[in-house]
């Protein structure tokens, strides 16, 4: 018995559907691969990007509560207390460069006086440290000095003190400023009210360092908040 075979009539419309089935397959799966793609390459982005948002951004909790001022920023504060007498308290701020801005701590017995610093005299000694003028590389004109030179004599209204160099080296210039305006040592005596600028040599620095406290030590020897 023979068999006959059946002919599939073609259908034109079940072709087209197969042939937009087919289309549409295709064009999802090339979708997916754009965006497996697409994500693949953002990702390193989004990685780099919270790594540059973590180094720019600090976590509030690590910020001070106050900004550095300058001198915390381009300094290391060191000080010295009761020099040569009880409650003559100074601050020697050193540069980088290696130089040392001088002035009083906050814990000056100067302070204490009620109405504070009047008057400041640099005329001490057997010269006026106010006509100093120093020129140079070489730094001519400047007075050598030993820790305990005088720089000059602040008064108040009951009692006057003697501030001290606390450092050895060339004193290179004093604040002439504070001779019209020596309210500043009552105001800002680590800023604009300074006393004078000197220069030690590498070595007397590393000698007269042995005898200087910290700022930590300072605070905590003092009990007091910078």
């Amino acid at each position: 018995m023979e068999i006959q075979k059946t002919e599939v009539l073609e259908n034109p419309e079940v072709e087209a559907i197969i042939e937009l089935t087919k289309q549409n397959q295709s064009e999802e799966v090339e979708h997916c691969d754009e965006l497996q793609v697409a994500e693949e390459g953002e990702k390193p982005r989004d990685e780099d990007e919270d790594e540059l948002r973590n180094l720019l951004l600090s976590d509030i909790g690590d910020l001070p509560i106050s900004p550095p001022s300058a001198t915390q920023v381009n300094f290391v504060s060191y000080f010295i207390t009761d020099f040569t007498k009880s409650g003559h308290d100074q601050y020697i701020y050193r540069h980088p460069n290696g130089l040392c801005v001088i002035g009083l701590a906050p814990t000056h017995i100067a302070f204490k006086d009620e109405g504070g610093i009047t008057n400041i005299d640099f005329n001490v000694g057997k010269s006026d440290r106010s006509v100093l003028k120093v020129s140079g590389k070489r730094k001519k004109n400047a007075m050598r000095s030993e820790s305990n030179t005088a720089l000059c004599k602040v008064s108040t209204a009951n009692d006057s003190y003697i501030v001290r160099c606390c450092v050895k080296g060339s004193l290179l210039e004093v604040n002439e400023r504070l001779i019209k305006q020596p309210h500043l040592l009552n105001s800002s005596a680590d800023r604009e009210g300074y006393i004078a600028i000197i220069m030690p040599r590498p070595a007397d620095w590393t000698k007269n360092k042995e005898s200087l406290m910290t700022l930590e030590e300072y605070k905590e020897k003092k009990g007091v908040s910078l």
